[in-house]
Order: structure tokens, then sequence, then C-alpha cells
């Protein structure tokens, strides 16, 4: 079976980091949680990481992580070194039944640290360059521009009721949700106009 023969699992992720930028800064926790379009849940994972070597927190991250004692701790309970960690992802991912592509809000922040790290630490990403960025799909649903696609401002009828706690695969889990949403009204919008 060829790639294009695959179908495509959504891997909604989420990061959690001590700055802007992967390298000076850490990756604290990664969660995902693939979906298939229908947002039936196909499988989970995350982990914490140890911090990089000589890498230190941005000073603004860590004023924030002041105000979320409650999930900085979740982060930083059991952690593992980033190599082993990102390991067991690729291993997920490889294992999922189709082909995994990168779902993120913004996909431009998470994107950059999972590939970093992917890279990094196993010279290889099952995620090649897939990324979907849910603000820019919040775009073209709503005919709306970019400052009006905040995770505030996507339309409620998006959401469902799942947590937002800034623990990686709660906020994996929501986004995913959101996705799904999305692009099944998506595929109502086409199925009205013919296009489908």
């Amino acid at each position: 079976m060829t790639q294009t023969d695959q179908p495509e699992i959504y891997v909604s992720t989420d990061v959690e980091t001590d700055g802007p930028i992967p390298g000076p800064h850490s990756m604290l926790s990664m969660g995902c949680a693939a979906y298939l379009p229908d947002k039936t849940l196909v499988s989970t994972f995350s982990v914490n990481l140890e911090t990089l070597p000589g890498a230190t927190g941005h000073p603004r991250t860590m004023a924030w992580w002041e105000t979320q004692q409650e999930a900085w701790a979740a982060h930083r309970q059991n952690c593992v070194p980033p190599e082993k960690g990102m390991a067991e992802c690729v291993a997920w991912l490889n294992a999922l039944p189709g082909l995994p592509v990168f779902v993120g809000i913004p996909v431009t922040f998470d994107f950059l640290f999972v590939q970093w790290y992917l890279f990094k630490f196993t010279h290889s990403s099952p995620f090649r360059h897939s990324g979907i960025d849910l603000r820019t799909l919040g775009m073209a649903l709503t005919n709306s521009n970019w400052q009006s696609t905040t995770k505030e401002r996507l339309p409620r009828r998006w959401w469902d009721p799942l947590p937002h706690t800034h623990v990686a695969l709660d906020d994996a889990l929501e986004q995913g949700a959101v996705f799904c949403n999305m692009l099944a009204e998506l595929k109502q919008m086409h199925k009205k106009l013919g296009t489908r």
C-alpha cells in the first residue's frame, strides 16, 4: 500500500515548553491524540521530558508557569531523557493504522518543537512535512482574518465539553475534537455546494 492509499490519521498534538524555540529552551511535555475524520479516537501518547543540557527557561515563559503551578507539577513528573521519549513517540506514530498528519493550534509553534526533537533525537519524522493549522482552517470556514481565529474567538459550536488544563494530552484531546468538528462542517459546506 502506498502512502496515498493509506487512511489519514489526524494527530492532534500539544507541547508544553519553557521558552519560544527549541535548543536554547526545552520541550517539557508532549501529548498526542490520534483521530479519524469522524472523531473516533484511535490512540493517545504522552510523555514528560527532561530538559536539554545547557538549556534554560525563558524569563517570560517561566513567569507564566508561575501562574500554572498544577500544570507545571504535572509536566515535571516521571520525566524521561528526550532520546527515549522521542523514540517512543516514533514507535507509537509508526504503529498507527494510517498516515499520521500533524494537527496543531498554532501549528507553527508545536510543529517546530516536535520536528526539531524528532530529527535531533531520532534523525527522522513520521510526520514528514505534514501540518494542519486550526487557525488557518478557521479563517477558511468563517471567511475571517487571522486575528479572528484565536482559541478564544473560534466559534463555540466547534468545542466539545473537554477540559483545557495546559496538560499536554488534555489539550491535544480538546483541540483534536475541535478539528474533527471543523472538518465535519467543511464537508457539509461542500456537500451543500455540490463540490464533493
